[in-house]
């Protein structure tokens, strides 16, 4: 398992432990689901995955902002954004945006979560 302070070493607390925080969601529903997650670097940033995800990224998106990456060609944001237009952030078709100001919306994550960790076993 790869330690989000150790990937981001430039980043201050407040991001590294809100990536933390994000982190200990995935791996929660990675294990509700008995999941073997794989952690490795992908396109520069933290990636997590196991059989049959998409991978998932996580890293600062802005100075007020982290962000739940997923690969753009996948339909996930789309179906995502038909869910949860009110209750979360967007930024294209690539992204959930997560406020440091905020607590994280663990209902909704752990379902994006779960649908990604699911994306290719349909």
């Amino acid at each position: 398992m790869l330690s989000v302070k150790q990937f981001y070493p430039a980043y201050s607390e407040s991001v590294i432990s809100r990536l933390e925080e994000l982190q200990n969601l995935i791996r929660s529903t990675a294990n509700e689901q008995r999941k073997d997650l794989i952690e490795e670097s992908k396109w520069g940033q933290l990636s997590i995955s196991c059989k049959n995800s998409t991978p998932i990224r996580i890293d600062k998106f802005s100075d007020s902002e982290i962000a739940l990456f997923v690969h753009c060609q996948t339909n996930l944001i789309e179906k995502w954004r038909a869910l949860f237009s009110t209750q979360l952030n967007f930024s294209g078709n690539r992204a959930i945006l997560l406020s440091l100001d905020s607590p994280l919306p663990e209902k909704q994550l752990k379902m994006c979560i779960d649908m990604a960790l699911n994306y290719h076993s349909h």
